[in-house]
């Protein structure tokens, strides 16, 4: 680039100097203008420095002679460039003559063979469309030979489906499960074939598919009934080949309760001979278990053998029932679907339309698995209640069972024979209990006596309360509904205790008062000690509460009448009772007898001598009261009541001697003789009501 910027201003140096010698304007004006156009010109522009960059890459020397021929050697080597470039078009040109010939005789071919063509397809037309015909035909027959193998596919089964599914030699696997189910869907899917105008077909194929159905569920009904009479229930599983042969005859509900009802009676005879084997020890084999005792080992004692053989029942119905599960509950859904195809299927087998109940069903079949155990279970518990008249013993088992029959209630329903043969013992128990009560209450009338001298309860009566804190204990332990607890117990109440309180009733009127209700009232108070705890007998407590409160203000009115009469207020209280409050009416009251002076002074005399020792006086009345508390609180209730009266007869007397007094005054000097000789009252009789009710206190 140096170079050429050395050229550049070389020329321009020259042409300074050319148009300095210029004399022409003509030239001048050439000059100028070409000069003015190459001072013009821009570096910048990409063309003049790509011209500058190709000059300078000549490496041309800056001289005079150079610039001058500056000019004719580039249009040299353009021309020069040219001239290759058109010898080489010139190539092109003949390679391209070359390819125009080629394209004729490629044209020509062409042509040749178009009419070869249309000369063969005028000759081959009828052999073609003959073809054509062929290839038609032979699709239509490939069609009607796939409709035809999958029609054989889908509707009929082959030699070896069949004998696997009727061959009683041939065993129940998942293949055979596979047949029934195909043989089910083309017996269904021939109803479609009905619907055609031929409906030969569609008749002959479901004739076929029914009579190898039929022969299939024969097949299945009579594997599971050789498999129900060795099934162990007592495996951990039962075999899911049997839960998919019941799927499967659940189809025909006749079949299926068939083999339901040879099961339950196979399960019957294996339960009872397993109930009498532990019973006894031994089986029907006469093989001994060393490791177990027999229930019978207990019998000599009634309640745990009740309770063993109740227990053996029970942990026998669960297993039976969770082995069972299996077969109903986990398998529920496809058993219902089964029999709702079955009444389809069987019509006259239908009965009512209820969807089929897999837990009623378990619970039916369980039911009818333990009949057997039930009927023993029966035989031997009423001869345990016919040979004991322990009424408690009696009570315990009544209510074991029913403790049982609400356990069985849960777990078999409502509906069930053995909770008919539960129901049934426990109102036998409790027959017997009643029975054996009866006796007891009818052999204590026989002999009636009064009460012993301490009036304490009769020994019939305390081991009447001992047997019934027994019987409470036990019906609070049972699960009997807290809505029922109180009716139910009733019963008890009025055979149990109520008697025997009614008899001590009768014993009592063969006494005087208040040792008659002394007596009563401990025979009360220690039923009553008996019953409190309990909450299903409060009832019965409050009516005691109440034939208590009955003889406990007979009690106490007899500890008044005791103070009144002993103290020797009595007459005094007599004799002012009927006096009005008018001053003439009291103004009488020193006329009566009781308030002479003698009988009065007497009186006042009682008293003192009754006062020190008057409550251990009355206390003593009621020492054969059981229950010293009470006996303290009556005493002192009647002590109150006498105060009030000795109060009402102070108040009398006192308002007496002021009538008294202001008479006089009134009647003036003629009457202070009469004064004198006045006696007041309330000097014979000076006792206070205060007095009393501190030594009363």
């Amino acid at each position: 680039m140096a170079g050429t910027q050395n050229y550049i201003n070389d020329f321009s140096e020259s042409l300074d100097d050319k148009l300095a010698v210029s004399s022409t304007p003509q030239r001048s004006n050439a000059l100028s203008n070409r000069l003015s156009g190459v001072l013009s010109a821009s570096y910048a522009d990409s063309e003049i420095r790509d011209a500058l960059r190709s000059l300078d890459e000549k490496e041309i020397k800056n001289t005079a002679e150079t610039r001058r021929r500056l000019r004719l050697d580039v249009q040299k080597e353009v021309i020069q460039r040219n001239g290759a470039v058109v010898q080489e078009f010139g190539h092109v040109a003949e390679q391209l003559k070359h390819i125009g010939k080629i394209i004729n005789n490629l044209n020509k071919c062409c042509e040749d063979m178009r009419q070869h063509v249309t000369s063969a397809r005028q000759e081959n037309a009828p052999v073609l469309e003959e073809a054509s015909t062929l290839l038609v035909g032979k699709q239509e027959l490939e069609t009607k030979r796939q409709l035809l193998d999958a029609f054989n596919k889908h509707f009929i089964i082959s030699e070896d489906e069949l004998l696997a599914l009727t061959s009683t030699t041939e065993t129940l696997d998942d293949n055979f499960f596979a047949i029934l189910k195909r043989l089910k869907q083309i017996y269904v899917d021939c109803q479609v074939l009905l619907g055609t105008e031929n409906q030969r077909l569609g008749i002959e194929l479901m004739d076929q598919s029914s009579r190898n159905l039929n022969i299939g569920y024969q097949k299945l009904y009579r594997w599971i009934q050789r498999e129900f009479k060795t099934l162990n229930l007592e495996s951990p599983q039962i075999s899911s080949v049997i839960r998919c042969a019941l799927r499967a005859l659940a189809e025909r509900p006749t079949l299926f309760q068939s083999c339901l009802d040879l099961f339950a009676e196979a399960r019957e005879h294996v339960l009872t001979d397993a109930f009498y084997s532990a019973l006894t020890g031994s089986s029907s084999e006469n093989d001994q278990n060393p490791m177990t005792k027999p229930i019978e080992f207990y019998a000599h004692d009634p309640l745990r053998y009740v309770g063993d053989m109740l227990a053996w029942t029970h942990s026998a119905t669960v297993s039976e029932r969770e082995a069972l599960e299996s077969l109903f509950i986990s398998d529920g859904d496809e058993i219902s679907k089964g029999f709702q195809a079955g009444r389809q299927a069987e019509p006259w087998s239908a009965g009512d339309d209820e969807a089929f109940d897999g837990r009623k069903a378990l619970g039916e079949l369980v039911n009818r698995n333990v009949a057997g155990v039930a009927r023993a279970l029966r035989q031997r518990i009423e001869q345990v209640l016919q040979n004991h008249e322990d009424a408690v013993l009696l009570y315990k088992i009544a209510n074991l069972v029913i403790f049982y029959r609400v356990t069985f209630t849960k777990l078999l329903g409502s509906d069930s024979s053995l909770l008919e043969t539960l129901s049934s013992l426990g109102q036998s128990a409790l027959r017997q209990f009643q029975t054996v009560v009866s006796d007891n209450v009818s052999a204590i009338l026989v002999d009636i006596a009064a009460p012993t001298p301490d009036l304490r309860i009769p020994d019939f009566l305390n081991e009447a309360l001992t047997q019934f804190t027994t019987l409470l204990k036990t019906y609070d332990s049972s699960l009997t509904p807290a809505s029922s607890r109180v009716a139910d117990f009733e019963p008890v109440i009025s055979q149990a205790l109520n008697p025997f309180l009614s008899t001590c009733e009768k014993m009592a009127k063969e006494t005087n008062e208040p040792s008659a209700s002394i007596f009563l009232a401990n025979c009360l108070l220690a039923a009553k000690t008996a019953l409190s705890a309990y909450d299903f007998v409060q009832n019965r407590v409050l009516k005691l509460n109440e034939q208590l409160a009955s003889l406990i203000s007979s009690l106490t009115e007899y500890q008044h009448a005791f103070f009144l009469h002993t103290s020797g207020l009595y007459p005094l209280l007599v004799a002012l009772a009927p006096m009005e409050e008018t001053p003439n009416s009291l103004l009488k009251v020193p006329t009566l007898p009781p308030f002479q002076i003698q009988p009065l002074t007497d009186a006042s005399q009682t008293l003192d001598d009754f006062l020190p020792s008057a409550l251990m006086d009355a206390m003593e009345n009621l020492k054969r009261l059981g229950n010293t508390k009470a006996s303290q609180e009556m005493t002192a209730d009647a002590a109150e009541r006498f105060c009030e009266d000795f109060e009402f007869v102070e108040g009398k007397l006192t308002a007496v001697d002021e009538l008294r007094e202001s008479a006089v005054h009134e009647g003036g000097e003629g009457d202070e003789k009469e004064e004198q000789e006045l006696v007041p009252l309330r000097s014979l009789f000076p006792r206070t009501s205060g007095e009393i009710r501190v030594l009363l206190s």
